[in-house]
């Protein structure tokens, strides 16, 4: 007993010691060096706060996917991350994607450690006019989202805590050491001239193929092994999660030239383009496999050609974009077809959506890439320099070997701390049940009364 009441206490201990320790950290003046452009920075502003919004907007679009009983811990999961992340950036997370770089593997822990020298600093060398504290807090919400993106290929039976250790792992093991490759001038990839616009390495190829490491680990539901097919919880979520995921990808993409530019304007095009064309293609494509169009192929196809542009929107033109979101959905689809037809159990199919989509994204760069767009970019193969498309080739596949790699070592390592996954009566009973003690039932409304609030049940029926 006095085991499990230390288990419970360790948590809300270590925070309570950071939060002391953040009270004895000076205080310095904010840095002005007079070359702020306020354009820029109401953008940027703008723009961290629709990739946040990304966050609740993946809650929705995988909690809509789920059986009933496991809506809510779905989206609990997809949420946490913001806590967790948006702390652990402040303590060390920015210092490692964009600190002093060590060899251009990592940044130093110490040289932002507890957020030192963020705002008193100068800006960051590649965004010049605006605040370093807003440019960490740009950044702090693409590593808050890619833990999160996780969680779909382990839903419904991976315990709570399990995860939280995981994301905090991942985003120091994982996530840092690919931002810092990827994004620092420093960085080896960048140093091998790599592009990345926006995140298709740092933030999709690394959470679809720890996706797949994880699905692996976990093993099998039940109704996976029994193949029980089972209908998402709430459609509507799905369209509602799309809707905001799609609006909040604008300040994903568009907000990744750092500046209220033309290049910003390019960029937001493009990224609309590929999605509208993606969610066609994906539908389309199953009608043509004899399926009827449906909501969801829409969404799924919609959210794959977000993916596959992430990492092209600055640098790709906008007709090219149209192409760039066709191939990768019927890519993606196919790879979900092959998945369904194998023993691995990537629940919502993160690895062929996020994990492919990145991958297909990276590649469309090394060949649709124009200087035309992007002085500061590089032409690619489309434009005669094949070179660049091996770069971005052989980017890629390190991204993948080290992303699945470390990955799966983080699952194995904390299955080793804590029982990863729930036993079978609490994957039965449910994991909002089993994990949180609530409930999700759709159709359940507060009425207001004389005597107040009262729960009715619309007797909806399957």
């Amino acid at each position: 007993m006095k085991i499990k009441t230390l288990k419970n206490w360790t948590p809300f201990f270590i925070l309570f010691l950071i939060a002391v320790f953040g009270i004895f950290i000076p205080t310095l003046p904010n840095y002005d060096d007079g070359k702020y452009n306020l354009a820029d920075i109401a953008w940027v502003l703008v723009a961290t706060a629709l990739v946040f919004l990304m966050t609740p907007g993946l809650a929705f679009f995988y909690g809509g996917m789920v059986n009933r009983k496991n809506v809510l811990s779905t989206m609990m999961k997809s949420i946490v991350a913001a806590g967790v992340v948006g702390v652990l950036w402040i303590i060390v997370g920015y210092s490692l994607c964009f600190g002093k770089s060590i060899n251009g593997i990592i940044g130093s822990p110490f040289t932002h450690l507890f957020f030192k020298g963020v705002s008193s600093g100068p800006s960051w060398i590649l965004a010049p006019t605006i605040p370093k504290t807003l440019f960490s807090m740009f950044q702090l919400m693409f590593a808050i989202i890619t833990p999160g993106l996780v969680v779909g290929a382990i839903a419904e039976r991976m315990r709570f805590a399990a995860y939280v250790l995981f994301t905090i792992l991942f985003s120091l093991f994982v996530y840092a050491p690919l931002a810092h490759w990827s994004w620092h001038p420093d960085g080896f990839l960048a140093k091998m001239g790599a592009l990345d616009f926006a995140g298709g390495t740092v933030v999709h190829i690394s959470a679809g193929c720890a996706a797949l490491a994880g699905a692996l680990v976990l093993k099998r539901r039940k109704v996976h092994i029994e193949k029980i097919e089972e209908k998402p919880a709430n459609i509507p979520y799905i369209l509602i999660g799309t809707g905001l995921l799609w609006f909040g990808w604008f300040g994903f993409n568009a907000g990744s030239a750092l500046a209220a530019s033309s290049l910003a304007v390019s960029a937001f095009a493009a990224t609309n383009t590929a999605a509208a064309s993606a969610g066609l293609s994906w539908m389309f494509f199953d009608v043509v496999r004899g399926k009827k169009p449906s909501v969801v192929g829409f969404c799924v196809g919609a959210v794959v050609g977000l993916v596959a542009i992430t990492p092209a929107a600055g640098f790709v033109a906008v007709p090219q974009s149209i192409f760039i979101g066709v191939v990768a959905a019927v890519i993606s689809n196919m790879v979900v077809q092959l998945k369904s037809k194998t023993i691995v159990d990537d629940t919502l199919d993160v690895f062929p959506c996020h994990g492919i989509g990145g991958m297909v994204g990276m590649l469309m760069t090394g060949i649709f890439a124009t200087k035309a767009i992007n002085a500061s970019g590089n032409d690619g193969w489309a434009y005669g320099n094949f070179s660049f498309f091996l770069i971005q080739l052989k980017a890629m596949l390190i991204a993948v070997a080290f992303s699945f790699t470390a990955s799966f070592l983080i699952f194995k390592f904390i299955n080793f701390i804590v029982p990863i996954r729930v036993s079978d009566k609490e994957e039965e009973e449910g994991l909002d049940k089993s994990q949180h003690n609530e409930n999700y039932v759709q159709g359940t409304l507060l009425v207001g009364t004389p005597g107040g609030l009262r729960e009715f049940v619309n007797p909806i029926k399957d």
